[in-house]
């Protein structure tokens, strides 16, 4: 039993650490906002999960039941608007998503309290025992999400880019490209190269600086002088040559297998143990760069 304790503990943070869509923003805000209201509204109306005193009430109980669904609306929008620079996809996690869900359901369990007075006919309205209950109440609705939603979105996350990537890619459906030998000018005169295209793996970005990976009969690793910009474009006229994220490119001829999480893809590759990522914001031209070669 302490083994298994133990074993859970040391994967919370890894639980914690894993990478988790930004949803505060733009459209996919908006769409939250209706389903949250919707959904708050229902739950409330129809459902009464708590115990409801008509003869306080000081208008119809769908008024009310509007407003309190109205409130977690208001308080999203501002806690999103509120942030000056959103978050990039891979700095936003389990642990920070947790933690913001967190803030939004104390801030509504507090306002809940403080329009107390507009709702109801209670002399207690502004008592420690109702600010305790409101909160309460907020967050035994709102574990809920924390839960069950934020798993079950980030399982539903892995699995449906695991089958897109496994349907957008196999590596037997790929042509061999053709021996094609390219030159490469680095920044350096003298430690210029030409490599054969079908030698050439994947390409990684170390500051000005590229460590190419070639195939040539064992992993070979070079390191120049040239950035990835410079790089991409010289290997732009080549369709299997492919940008997957802002370091790396790669050959899609040596793509063997393709996993999927809520960060994005990562490919294993052929005769290389390194992993290779695919950004989330690079997904789409990935699929579309594959399904044209």
């Amino acid at each position: 039993m302490n083994e298994l304790n133990t074993k859970i503990i040391k994967r919370i943070p890894m639980f914690l650490s894993q990478v988790y869509p930004y949803y505060y923003k733009g459209k996919t805000l908006r769409i939250i906002l209706c389903l949250l209201f919707i959904m708050a509204f229902c739950f409330g109306y129809i459902f009464e999960p708590f115990n409801v005193y008509f003869p306080e009430h000081r208008m119809s109980f769908f008024w009310i039941s509007f407003i309190h669904a109205t409130v977690p609306l208001i308080i999203l929008f501002l806690l999103s608007v509120t942030k000056t620079k959103y978050p990039q996809q891979n700095t936003w996690n389990v642990g920070k998503e947790i933690l913001f869900v967190t803030v939004f359901i104390l801030l509504i369990g507090i306002s809940e309290f403080l329009i107390r007075d507009l709702l109801y006919m209670n002399p207690n309205n502004w008592s420690w025992n109702y600010l305790f209950e409101e909160i309460r109440h907020a967050f035994l609705v709102g574990m809920l999400f924390l839960a069950i939603f934020i798993p079950l979105n980030l399982n539903r996350l892995r699995d449906r880019n695991r089958i897109r990537a496994l349907s957008r890619c196999s590596n037997e459906d790929l042509d061999p490209t053709e021996n094609t030998i390219i030159n490469i000018e680095t920044q350096l005169k003298n430690d210029s190269l030409c490599i054969d295209l079908n030698s050439f793996i994947f390409a990684k970005a170390d500051g000005n600086y590229i460590e190419l990976y070639l195939n040539a009969g064992k992993l070979n690793k070079l390191l120049k002088r040239i950035t990835i910009k410079e790089l991409e474009s010289i290997f732009k006229p080549y369709s299997n040559i492919i940008r997957t994220h802002r370091s790396y490119l790669v050959n899609t001829q040596y793509v063997k297998d393709i996993t999927g999480n809520a960060q994005g893809y990562k490919l294993q590759l052929n005769n290389c143990d390194q992993i290779v990522p695919v950004s989330r914001n690079m997904i789409k031209d990935f699929e579309r760069r594959m399904k044209s070669i």
